[in-house]
């Protein structure tokens, strides 16, 4: 077991099974050091967590919790391209989606759910850049979305 997932573990957590693809799509690329996922929802045992837009049908509390959830899927896609999480040797971006009632604008703390998994899993390699974006809607009716990008030692 990798260092990552050990911290992981030390949360509760293990990283699940990678998230089949619900359309004409990888869930994970890597172009030379580069690691991309595809967007990756709240998805717990082939479900998603819930439904709904957030300040409407989901609070902002549940919807960060589901955006560590996003987080934890873009870990398992990135470990089942890579192999050993600890090669990861820097998480470079992260972007955040949150379905969102029109008056709703605490985003970015919806997207912290992702951010802080992050820095708990990789460290300080976890610290990163990241956008939160606001959407009226998402697939399936997901409250959150969240890609990410990292670099991988050669």
């Amino acid at each position: 077991m990798s260092a990552v997932e050990d911290r992981l573990s030390e949360l509760g957590l293990t990283v699940p099974e990678v998230v089949p693809p619900v359309a004409a799509y990888v869930p994970v690329l890597r172009e030379g050091d580069l690691v991309f996922t595809s967007g990756q929802l709240p998805m717990v045992d082939g479900s998603l967590a819930a439904t709904g837009k957030v300040g409407a049908q989901v609070d902002a509390e549940t919807a960060k919790s589901l955006a560590e959830t996003c987080a934890l899927n873009a870990i398992a896609a990135i470990k089942s391209e890579v192999g050993d999480l600890d090669t990861v040797s820097r998480v470079v971006k992260v972007v955040g989606f949150v379905a969102s009632d029109p008056g709703f604008t605490g985003q970015p703390g919806v997207i912290n759910g992702a951010s802080e998994l992050l820095v708990k899993a990789f460290g300080d390699k976890g610290i990163h850049a990241r956008s939160a974006v606001g959407v009226s809607a998402l697939p399936l009716d997901a409250p959150v979305e969240v890609e990410v990008i990292v670099s991988v030692a050669r």
